[in-house]
């Protein structure tokens, strides 16, 4: 039984007297008065008018909506969901500068001078390289990619080819991503990152794909201790079991279930490997304890997420190296860009055979400095042919 509404809530209707039959005439008159007067009750259920309603029940024109909510000058306390929020609570947890892809090459070991031994792993660089700087504006969170090694030109696909063309620089074997705090760890496009931009002491993560082991049992892949040896097994001792009944949720295999199946080459980040030599040189970083995959793959090695960063006087020591090891970064930048658009606009024209006739017309240092190169690779392979 629904409850009894309480006396106030018929206060506000106007109340009208039953037309009867035996009413009187003035009584008549005096109601006709009341019903023309304009009453001050309330009404129950307001009118609302449609004619303007286009969305919703609001009557203000399309212009005069407010299109966006939640806003701080409101008075309303700032939004704990979305990007902003997202890169606020991912503050501490982002490392403040980027990282370098390097090459594992093997592991090996430093001796204490206790005579302990520390099992290492070695990490090489090859023409480590800045590419792109990725913005909050433009695409919601600071990052810079970084590319490693070179590629032969007629491997690449003719849309790579422009981007690198934009940018002044060789085609790259492997590009990577590393994401930054804020625009204070973007890097300038085309710099080349030595070994240098660790130092010794330094705690790192080091990102890479595992070994992969092929298609592997229960009993390799995840553990399992196998069936029995006798008493009735036949050809199951090392089998996983039925996989589905008595499971709950009925007679099934539920998503998640640890079966056979491929065993390897996922991401393994290994945390906090302390940096033991550092060499310009040689082009290495080493750092103590392993890491994941085979001879060759492709690491990732930045600052650890765990651990303070590095001080701020080591920051700005690295920053200033890249300025004056390339202090003619923004103008190579911006030559490459302008000379992008002309060859762009060459094969729009279908003139580019024209250009590419003329070749590359080098300065005099650049002619002297390849000179000296063939000389060199000349008088190395001269000495190879005495030795052998």
């Amino acid at each position: 039984m629904a409850p009894r509404l309480p006396a106030g809530c018929w206060r506000q209707l106007p109340i009208r007297p039953a037309p009867s039959a035996t009413t009187t005439t003035a009584t008549t008159a005096a109601t006709t008065a009341a019903t023309t007067t304009p009453s001050h009750h309330a009404r129950l259920f307001t009118t609302t008018p449609t004619a303007a309603v286009k969305y919703g029940w609001s009557t203000l024109p399309a212009r005069a909506r407010p299109h966006r909510f939640n806003q701080v000058t409101s008075g309303l306390p700032a939004p704990s969901t979305g990007p902003a929020a997202a890169l606020k609570r991912k503050e501490h947890s982002t490392p403040v500068r980027a990282g370098v892809l390097a090459t594992k090459k093997g592991m090996t070991v430093f001796m204490g001078r206790t005579g302990a031994r520390i099992a290492c792993t070695v990490l090489q660089l090859d023409r480590v390289q800045t590419v792109l700087n990725k913005t909050r504006r433009t695409h919601g969170y600071w990052a810079v990619q970084v590319g490693m090694g070179a590629r032969q030109a007629g491997n690449v696909t003719a849309p790579l080819l422009g981007y690198y063309e934009a940018k002044g620089i060789a085609p790259k074997e492997v590009l990577a991503e590393f994401r930054v705090r804020d625009e204070r760890g973007l890097l300038p496009v085309g710099v080349q990152l030595l070994p240098d931009w660790f130092h010794v002491g330094q705690r790192v993560d080091v990102r890479s794909n595992s070994r992969g082991q092929g298609f592997a049992g229960g009993m390799k892949r995840h553990g399992f201790s196998g069936q029995e040896a006798s008493h009735g097994n036949s050809l199951n001792h090392r089998t996983i079991g039925s996989a589905g009944p008595s499971q709950g949720s009925g007679s099934r295999v539920l998503p998640g279930k640890k079966m056979p199946g491929r065993m390897g080459n996922e991401r393994v980040t290994v945390q906090n490997l302390p940096v033991l030599l550092v060499d310009n040189e040689l082009g290495i970083v080493v750092v103590k304890g392993c890491v994941a995959g085979p001879k060759g793959t492709v690491v990732k090695v930045q600052d650890a997420v765990k651990k303070d960063p590095p001080a701020d006087e080591f920051i700005e020591k690295t920053k200033n190296m890249l300025k004056e090891r390339f202090p003619e970064a923004e103008a190579h930048l911006q030559a490459a860009r302008e000379r992008h658009m002309e060859l762009k606009e060459a094969r729009r024209n279908r003139t580019i055979e024209d250009i590419m006739s003329q070749g590359v017309k080098v300065s005099e240092e650049h002619a002297d400095a390849i000179e000296d190169i063939i000389a060199a690779t000349a008088k190395e392979d001269a000495a190879d042919r005495v030795r052998a």
